[in-house]
């Protein structure tokens, strides 16, 4: 089988398994082809050397150990692909990821994510005026969600009244529904009652100015700029405690329901945490007691 069908029968793959975000593996995987190419290789015979080729194409562009790590992730599940399909015997590239791509705890330990006070936060909030963007952030801050979840929130996924939404299905998490606070109802319908008038409003709960719904990066440069602004983002420096991300909020969501006396098993069922042990299968979370315990926890920003 040719470079150019397999490939674009994994890109079919990846669709049938529901996989919404295919550009990543787009852009790595169909690089890492071409630099297969241009070594006179086929994908099916890549060793640890043509890998190692591709890290330093990586590594030559200054990217993040993040954004490489994510790259071998894409290419992971490229080769897992082929391993199902029977046109090689194994995946070359975990072993590789283990030796090349390892985060050690010595180097994490010393750069910790920054954690804003609920009194920030709400600096934060407040500084912002668009009501999209409050909506935005009150929902990173209040339901600890990641920014690829938000990004596929539809309108129907939003129950007002209930206060209390559902996230797409994803394989990094268990539990979908997620509560939010008075706060945030009051925010998300700020923003649903002007949305209409939004040219490109379609279903997506969040459109952008360009797109019927914003994507990942968007949100990323849009947090940033209101971090910046009230002095809790430095773009200059390298330190992650000097950076504030979409993840920071939810480093927050978590850091101030446990400080606030939240149950862990709660807080981590909010999370989606995926069970881990075997006896977490005979540990059953009532939602409605995870509502009352993370209503009366949750920080209240005073908006």
């Amino acid at each position: 089988m040719g470079r150019l069908t397999t490939f674009s029968d994994f890109i079919e793959d990846l669709e049938l398994r529901n996989i919404s975000r295919l550009q990543p593996y787009i852009c790595y995987v169909g690089e890492f082809c071409r630099t297969l190419e241009q070594r006179g290789k086929d994908p099916e015979k890549a060793d640890r050397n043509d890998l190692r080729a591709y890290l330093q194409v990586l590594r030559g562009r200054k990217l993040k150990l993040a954004s490489q790590t994510k790259a071998f992730s894409c290419i992971s599940q490229y080769y897992t692909y082929l391993v199902d399909e029977e046109l090689i015997a194994a995946n070359p590239v975990n072993p590789f990821r283990k030796r090349y791509l390892r985060r050690y705890k010595e180097d994490s330990d010393t750069d910790p994510r920054q954690l804003i006070s609920i009194d920030q936060a709400a600096m934060l909030v407040n500084s912002v005026l668009s009501s999209r963007d409050r909506a935005i952030l009150l929902l990173l801050l209040k339901t600890g969600m990641r920014r690829g979840e938000l990004v596929t929130l539809d309108v129907s996924d939003i129950d007002l009244q209930d206060m209390s939404l559902t996230l797409k299905p994803t394989a990094k998490r268990s539990n979908r529904v997620l509560f939010y606070d008075h706060e945030t109802a009051r925010a998300l319908k700020a923003w649903l009652d002007v949305r209409s008038n939004w040219r490109r409003a379609d279903v997506a709960l969040f459109p952008s100015t360009k797109s019927q719904r914003v994507n990942p990066m968007q949100i990323d440069t849009l947090v940033k700029k209101y971090a910046q602004a009230v002095g809790l983002h430095d773009p200059a420096s390298e330190s992650l405690s000097d950076r504030f991300t979409p993840h920071c909020c939810r480093h927050w969501f978590v850091t101030h329901l446990l400080r606030a006396g939240m149950n862990r098993d709660y807080v981590k069922w909010l999370r989606g945490d995926v069970m881990k042990e075997a006896i977490d299968v005979y540990f059953h979370i009532d939602p409605d007691d995870v509502r009352k315990a993370y209503l009366a926890h949750i920080p209240q920003l005073g908006i």
